[in-house]
């Protein structure tokens, strides 16, 4: 640690919970965060504060105005470019602390790329929105003895669970399989940047806890911010029947269950079922004519009829405009080819 190490963090080292030894290890500690969106931008936004030596971030989604009421790292500009989420965030850390490493992935986690993505970390964060993607960080935090905190937050209710391999229970003993019947979202229900702030400071206060060498609360904390109620429960017990952590059946990690999927809260369903490298530029000007474009080096738009394409050079494409994937896939075939 340096001096202007201890001039930065001295009010952190100064707190009895962690101290220098403390400090120290967060300087030397590398946290992946998986979705940069509410969640993920505070997290990333805090943990270059605290002094987390490494941060990789991924999401696969570029910026767009109706983020800006939540998403801390983000300005009305990256909107304006459509900027992807994860170098957005790399370049607002980078003016908050330079004396630390951020790696941007903007990219979509996936059961191929799982490995490159997650490998070399000391901790998982979770940003996401949906239980596929949750299902497939519970399946490598579990097959590689990585620990992770889930998180979730709509309308003003959020919860939170740190999940320890070998130690918790995992995501898949809780739910077994994803919340069934009509969930709410946060285009159904709205949101609160309160309750993504408030969800995120606990995940990240058990993410410097855990990273310090100690031991955070491991129940389920859940709490509603407009009522005012908060809640913790015992730590749920593991299942040694599950499929992940007591069969170690790594079915999502295996990508027995990959789909395109209706993404939460936005009425659009994403299509990235292989890889197909694009050039966006001449994609730009066979699509010119169609309807309108606008692109940069990291996505291409298309706007035609009631539905938008944002297109990205490893094939990935999110279809907004409709949740049914039939309609979703026939967009794709149509504009960018089967």
């Amino acid at each position: 640690m340096t001096e202007q190490d201890r001039e930065r963090y001295s009010r952190q080292i100064l707190f009895s919970g962690l101290g220098q030894e403390g400090q120290e290890k967060l300087l030397a500690a590398h946290v992946t965060i998986v979705g940069c969106g509410a969640l993920g931008t505070y997290q990333a936004a805090a943990l270059a504060r605290a002094g987390v030596g490494t941060l990789r971030i991924i999401d696969r989604d570029s910026i767009e105005f109706s983020n800006l009421q939540r998403q801390w790292l983000f300005t009305e500009d990256d909107a304006l470019q459509a900027l992807p989420k994860a170098i957005a965030a790399e370049r607002a850390i980078a003016r908050i602390n330079s004396g630390i490493r951020v790696e941007a992935e903007a990219v979509d986690l996936t059961p191929a790329n799982a490995a490159d993505l997650l490998t070399g970390t000391d901790l998982l964060l979770d940003g996401t929105d949906n239980f596929e993607t949750r299902y497939l960080v519970n399946d490598f935090s579990i097959a590689h003895a990585i620990p992770w905190i889930y998180g979730a937050a709509v309308g003003s209710y959020g919860l939170t669970m740190p999940i320890l391999p070998g130690r918790t229970a995992c995501l898949a003993c809780v739910y077994p399989e994803p919340p069934g019947g009509a969930q709410e979202t946060c285009e159904t229900a709205g949101v609160l940047g309160a309750i993504t702030t408030a969800v995120g400071a606990l995940q990240v206060a058990a993410a410097m806890k855990l990273l310090a060498g100690q031991v955070p609360y491991l129940g389920l904390t859940t709490l509603d911010l407009w009522s005012g109620r908060i809640r913790q429960t015992a730590p749920p017990e593991a299942d040694p029947e599950c499929i992940c952590c007591g069969q170690r059946r790594f079915e999502h990690l295996a990508g027995q269950h990959r789909k395109p999927i209706s993404l939460c809260g936005r009425n659009a369903v994403q299509i990235h079922e292989r890889a197909r490298p694009l050039d966006l530029l001449e994609l730009a000007r066979n699509l010119e004519p169609l309807g309108q474009v606008r692109a940069n080096e990291f996505a291409l738009r298309f706007f035609t009829g009631p539905y938008e394409m944002t297109i990205f050079p490893d094939g990935r494409a999110i279809i907004k405009g409709t949740q049914d994937v039939a309609v979703a896939r026939s967009l794709y075939a149509r504009y960018i080819g089967g």
